[in-house]
């Protein structure tokens, strides 16, 4: 069975995967002539913008949300993993796939809001929605669905446990049954309070993990600034095959780079729209700005955080497909966390342990808090908004199951396992994203016009002839968020 869990996700992440995601980020980048650079400043102002409502949450909010799912075990374990099977030219690879993944984060997370709904009181929406709505297949969004709530409440948490229990059982001595029940216990509490308590835990925690992982790691680079020229010109030179040690595998560091980086920002995935679609703001591009700028926060912040760490200190080993070590640093020790840990001691003696451990406790668990907002998002899809609390309950035990097994069964079926889920979920979406390129693309030029015009863009879906945007045609009442009036043709 591991076996075929294996091939499996091998099919699913073979090279067409991979040339799919970069030429559809590439396609979106030029499309929206590099929006991801053109609007940076945009971007951060809009972070801070808007207000929450009984049906929706602030931008802020959502994207501490989005930011919960993207900022996980991948940020830590994830990139060790890469360098360790794909060398240090993968973390080019991981920067480059986010560069142009947030193009694709825009698009899906704009698609998100164009066609999300108010079902129960609150703002609902994501891929299976706008695949319905823009598209007109409901059968193609009851798949990804049904794929997005088998990957989130089963497939995908244990990954996430995984590392949590691995990390504090490294460092604190604490058995993983014990960890994987105190993990189930909090995550229930949290989870059973529904959306609002998931946002309001996201928007503190999630901030104050990030900035105080990468303050650490800056620490440790400006500690050892003298191997700043030297990493850099090793992760470009090992990225295109021209660093002598690491050249006959610039293949892997292209695959295990794109991989890594997809399971790490998400762009794509189809997981960001879920957030986006719960956020209250006038103009759909403006949350998407937003999401675009969470892949930056995620990969070019946290992401380099952990490569830097490593790579600076040297503690990482890389192996090449034949078996033989290209870099033996770490003999005997397991490809994860247990790189950064080592990283962090070099400076820290007697702290890293102790410090991944809680950060991986504080990542993962907020990524667990994502999934089963975005599994209950495609939950409430399926029902067509009805209300089914025996169903909503199973969906609650299922992920809370998965996350207790998933923190004490072996690390490598876990991975497999979630990639696999991962895999599934990005395909489906891809083909939405290219299909519904226009209507995307309309809100987005319909954005900018308004924005040049001096005034505070509000979205009028008849306007670019989009159909279905229902939400913004019968329910939508624009609260003016700037001096200037807005106007709508």
């Amino acid at each position: 069975m591991e076996g075929f869990i294996t091939n499996l996700s091998g099919w699913l992440w073979s090279m067409p995967m991979l040339y799919l995601c970069l030429g559809i980020g590439l396609f979106f980048t030029l499309a929206t002539r590099v929006l991801q650079l053109r609007l940076i400043k945009e971007m951060i102002v809009l972070m801070f913008k808007g207000k929450s409502s009984e049906a929706g949450v602030s931008s802020f909010q959502a994207l501490s949300l989005a930011l919960s799912g993207r900022v996980g075990t991948g940020n830590i374990a994830g990139i060790a993993t890469a360098i360790a099977l794909g060398g240090p030219g993968s973390v080019f690879w991981i920067w480059l796939i986010a560069f142009i993944g947030a193009a694709t984060a825009f698009v899906e997370s704009t698609l998100g809001q164009v066609y999300k709904v108010k079902q129960g009181g609150q703002y609902r929406g994501g891929p299976a929605y706008y695949i319905e709505k823009g598209i007109g297949w409901r059968w193609y969004g009851v798949i990804f669905a049904i794929a997005s709530i088998l990957a989130m409440s089963l497939l995908m948490p244990g990954i996430q446990s995984n590392s949590i229990s691995a990390g504090l059982e490294n460092a604190f001595g604490i058995k993983p049954v014990i960890s994987g029940v105190g993990i189930v216990v909090v995550l229930a509490i949290i989870i059973l309070g529904g959306v609002k308590r998931i946002v309001n835990v996201a928007q503190y925690v999630v901030p104050f993990m990030a900035l105080g992982y990468i303050f650490v790691s800056l620490i440790i680079m400006a500690l050892n600034i003298q191997e700043l020229p030297n990493v850099i010109a090793l992760i470009f030179k090992s990225a295109f095959g021209l660093d002598s040690a690491f050249g006959a595998i610039v293949g892997m560091a292209i695959t295990w780079g794109i991989k890594r980086g997809i399971y790490s920002n998400e762009a794509g995935q189809g997981t960001g729209p879920h957030a986006a679609a719960a956020a209250e703001v006038s103009h759909p591009a403006k949350q998407g700005l937003v999401q675009a700028f969470s892949i930056y926060v995620d990969t070019l912040l946290v992401c380099s955080a952990t490569a830097f760490a490593i790579l600076f200190t040297g503690t990482y080993s890389t192996q090449a497909p034949s078996g033989e070590y290209i870099v033996n640093n770490m003999p005997g020790v397991e490809v994860g966390p247990a790189y950064t840990q080592a990283a962090i001691e070099t400076s820290f003696p007697g702290f890293g342990a102790g410090f991944v451990a809680i950060s991986l406790l504080f990542f993962a668990f907020t990524t667990i808090m994502a999934y089963y907002y975005i599994a209950e998002t495609n939950l409430v899809y399926l029902l067509k908004g009805r209300e089914n609390k025996w169903l909503s309950f199973l969906l609650k035990l299922v992920l809370l199951a998965a996350t207790f097994y998933g923190s004490i069964k072996t690390a490598s079926l876990a991975w497999a396992l979630g990639d696999i889920g991962l895999g599934v979920m990005v395909w489906l979406n891809m083909i939405a994203l290219l299909i519904l390129a226009k209507p995307a693309l309309k809100v987005f030029k319909d954005y900018e016009r308004q924005r040049k015009q001096g005034v505070d863009p509000v979205f009028d879906p008849r306007a670019l002839d989009i159909k279905n945007a229902d939400y913004w045609v019968d329910e939508y009442e624009y609260i003016e968020e700037s001096p200037k009036k807005a106007k709508v043709n």
